[in-house]
């Protein structure tokens, strides 16, 4: 019986142990860096960084922090920001190589430019004046243009599109915006190691700046300010996706169908470096290679046709005998578990605990035999295009086409049995481009229907010509076999102040993108793992389910613009006329007459030398002419010749004066 009682003490013991543990993990800041890497099917790298910091209420910890930048602290302090997401692109996302039903494609696929969305903690009066201090303070800090998204007309107040509860929101978007690095210096910056140490160090500007895509995007979570629930602190998540074309190791194959080989490639081919190591700072620093679904499908079926081998044969990490191989061996493989297929996506998990300078790790990914693939794709493929012609007016024109994949119908099913699929499109336009919302036409099937059959709400905010600029939030219920949608808008052309033009106007406007959203599909990876592989953050991001997402294009629409060089020809004849009046003027007015008739009497009656008698008498025989004294001065011609110039320069100016005063 004491023995029994001993044991239960000592469990208990454990157990409250154990909790106290777990409490003060909570209780101090983490950092955390992780790599995902995975093979596209047009022959390039996806390059996915995940960098994420977490601090404890300020109520607890206190505002002395050792890892979580101050600088961020301190923003959400000052304007109360509840939460924040800011995100530099250029290029534009390939749905259609690189997918669009995938965790990566739904939360970092961003539009070209720089987008900035942000949520306050303040009364609703306010939320204007924190908003403009907030693009100052962003500005500063990132060294962007963020502080144009001041204006009235360059942000907007949307509803649903991006936090359905959130009322105290405001999105804006600079199109144009150009990225570079002096946006990711600061931006490194914000991590304990910046570039110096860890997985951060592999970004090689050139190598980050020479690729097809790349988007570096900032996402802040706050809950300090809601002291009924049990707060968290605050989570600083920093993500840079790039994608990149490999340098291809080796010599190349072709199959006999005429497929070509993927190229084969490493982290130092890839980024110009090797990583000497974790950061000492991370309490997890891991390195992943996913591969697919469709890849592990194709993987699958040709390996059946082969040597018989399977899924198993991947999980099991049998390099030499598969369609692929590396040079470092997994710490472990997680599997995917997939609910409409029998195959699943796999990720490779590599740790940097053993690593260091001595031993830099390098990852290569060589392939065997030519493999070919497709990546999973949104329900509908969205494009958008203007329609008409001239200066005047024009239309817009939204693109929705099916993709024929028949998972998506599973999902959308209502409760009268009917397949239907929920669509909201998010529609920001600039004050001069005034569109009429009334002209709103739905196309299914190139079919036109009825607004009360397809439209469930709509949020519609006219724009306000130099105040506030036009928003469209639309919600589509749309059936699921439908093929393509069209949705057009009429707009008409306004004009600027030609203080309001940019330097190169003639080059257009730009629209920003829009945001095609499907609220009911959710993308997300259901792992096979321990519990302990929780503690990574980037596999609980990817676990996490999140709406699918589609950006479109951005347009560019021409405006009437003036004839810039009419300034330049007034301002230059303008000055021409005055520079001769005034000249005139003063040469008139300055000049003394009776020095002059002096200085001509002067010479007149000052002795030549006998050399120049000599020429002047030379020159006369061999002429002919008799020699003539030098005619003497008349003052009375010079006095009339003054009067003529003085009153040709009065008529001009009064001639002036009369045409142009």
């Amino acid at each position: 019986m004491v023995r029994l009682r001993s044991i239960l003490l000592f469990l208990l013991l454990f157990k409250s142990f154990g909790s106290i543990i777990a409490e003060e993990e909570d209780q101090i800041e983490q950092f955390s860096e992780a790599l995902l890497l995975r093979p596209l099917p047009d022959r390039k790298v996806l390059a996915h960084f995940h960098f994420e910091s977490k601090v404890p209420p300020t109520r607890t910890h206190g505002s002395h922090h050792h890892l979580f930048p101050k600088s961020i602290y301190q923003l959400v302090h000052k304007f109360r920001v509840r939460e924040m997401e800011l995100s530099f692109t250029q290029g534009r996302w390939n749905y259609a190589h690189w997918g669009g039903y995938d965790p990566i494609s739904s939360r970092n696929a961003k539009p070209p430019g720089v987008e900035l969305w942000a949520t306050f903690d303040v009364p609703q009066h306010q939320v204007d004046a924190s908003w403009r201090n907030l693009t100052h303070a962003l500005s500063g800090l990132f060294c962007a243009s963020i502080n144009f998204l001041e204006s009235s007309t360059a942000y907007s107040s949307p509803q649903w599109s991006f936090k359905s509860f959130a009322t105290n929101i405001r999105y804006g978007t600079l199109p144009r915006e150009a990225v570079c690095t002096e946006n990711l210096t600061p931006w490194l910056k914000l991590l304990p190691c910046r570039d110096k140490a860890g997985l951060s160090a592999l970004m090689d500007r050139p190598s980050i700046y020479r690729g097809f895509y790349h988007s570096q995007r900032l996402h802040l979570v706050s809950n300090e300010f809601d002291l009924a629930a049990a707060s968290s602190g605050m989570v600083l998540e920093q993500t840079l996706t790039v994608v990149l074309q490999p340098v291809t190791l080796g010599s190349g194959m072709t199959s006999s169908a005429g497929s070509i080989q993927q190229p084969s490639w490493s982290l130092s081919s890839l980024f110009g470096r090797k990583v000497s190591g974790r950061c000492v700072l991370s309490h997890a620093s891991n390195v992943y290679v996913q591969l697919e679904l469709d890849l592990v499908s194709e993987l699958k079926t040709t390996s059946e046709t082969q040597q018989q081998y399977d899924v198993e044969n991947l999980i099991s990490q049998s390099w030499s005998d598969m369609s692929f191989e590396m040079s470092e061996s997994a710490v472990r493989v997680i599997q995917e578990a997939n609910g409409f297929q029998k195959e699943s996506s796999l990720l490779y998990e590599f740790s940097l605990e053993n690593f260091s300078d001595s031993r830099p790790f390098d990852l290569e990914f060589r392939w065997k035999r030519p493999v070919t693939w497709s990546s999973q794709l949104a329900p509908l493929q969205a494009h958008r295009f203007l329609m008409g012609s001239g200066n005047e007016r024009g239309a817009i024109a939204i693109s929705l086409k099916s993709v024929g994949r028949s998972e998506y119908a599973k999902s959308s099913v209502n409760d009268e049995g009917r397949c239907s699929l929920r669509v909201d499109v998010f529609q920001v336009v600039p004050w001069y481009v005034k569109v009429y919302y009334h002209t709103l036409k739905v196309f299914l099937d190139e079919r036109l229907h009825s607004l009360a059959d397809v439209v469930e709400r709509t949020n519609v905010s006219p724009s306000e010509d130099k105040v506030s600029p036009g928003l469209m939030e639309i919600a589509l219920r749309l059936p699921c076999d439908v093929h393509s949608v069209i949705l057009t808008l009429e707009f008409d052309k306004g004009f600027l102040h030609i203080d309001e033009y940019p330097p190169d106007a003639n080059q257009g406007f730009d629209i920003p993108s829009a945001l095609i959203r499907f609220p009911e599909i959710k993308t997300k990876m259901d792992l096979f793992e321990d519990k302990s592989a929780c503690k990574s953050p980037i596999l609980s991001k990817l676990q996490e389910e999140s709406p699918v997402l589609w950006y479109t294009e951005v347009l560019l629409v021409p405006l009437t613009t003036p004839d810039f060089s009419m300034p330049y020809n007034v301002i230059t004849i303008t000055c021409t006329v005055f520079a001769l009046y005034f000249g005139s003027l003063l040469n008139a007015l300055r000049r003394r007459v009776e020095e002059e008739e002096r200085l001509l009497k002067s010479k007149a009656a000052k002795p030549s030398g006998p050399i120049g008698v000599l020429l002047s008498k030379l020159s006369a025989k061999l002429r002919g002419n008799p020699l003539e004294p030098p005619p003497p001065s008349s003052s009375s011609k010079v006095s009339y010749k003054l009067i003529l110039r003085v009153i040709l320069v009065a008529g001009i100016a009064a001639a002036w004066q009369y045409f142009y005063g």
